[in-house]
């Protein structure tokens, strides 16, 4: 069982999974950072400085704290949007894939056959 386990551990897409969870923690605590410490302060200044944190409805003997919500939705908003414009931009610098040559051209009837072929499936001619 023992092995069976340091095989499951070992395998590729777990490691990987691994990595992803820390690099994915690291990175989400940046974010949250930009977004409590730089974004949501300016946020703050836009509504003349309402703490959103604090915005209750008293219904009978109870409050009920809704600011706390709509701050929460509004830092994941902020938070989903940066993220976005993050990966966009990766992706813009990633190189594009070489595309995988498949076929080639009968030099006889110019028809696509297989890079494989040792015959045109057209033309039936003998392809070098």
């Amino acid at each position: 069982m023992l092995k069976e386990f340091k095989e499951f551990a070992m395998r590729g897409n777990v490691l990987d999974m691994a990595i992803g969870v820390v690099i994915g923690g690291a990175f989400g605590a940046i974010i949250t950072a930009l977004v409590e410490k730089v974004i949501m302060p300016l946020v703050g200044g836009l509504t003349a400085g309402v703490n959103l944190d604090h915005l209750a409805v008293t219904i009978g003997s109870v409050d009920m704290v809704y600011g706390t919500v709509l701050s929460a939705i509004i830092k994941f908003i902020i938070i989903a949007f940066v993220i976005f414009l993050i990966v966009k931009a990766m992706n813009k610098m990633k190189k594009p894939a070489e595309e995988v040559v498949t076929t080639k051209t009968c030099p006889f009837c110019k028809s696509e056959v297989p890079l494989e072929a040792t015959r045109c499936a057209f033309c039936t001619s003998e392809l070098k």
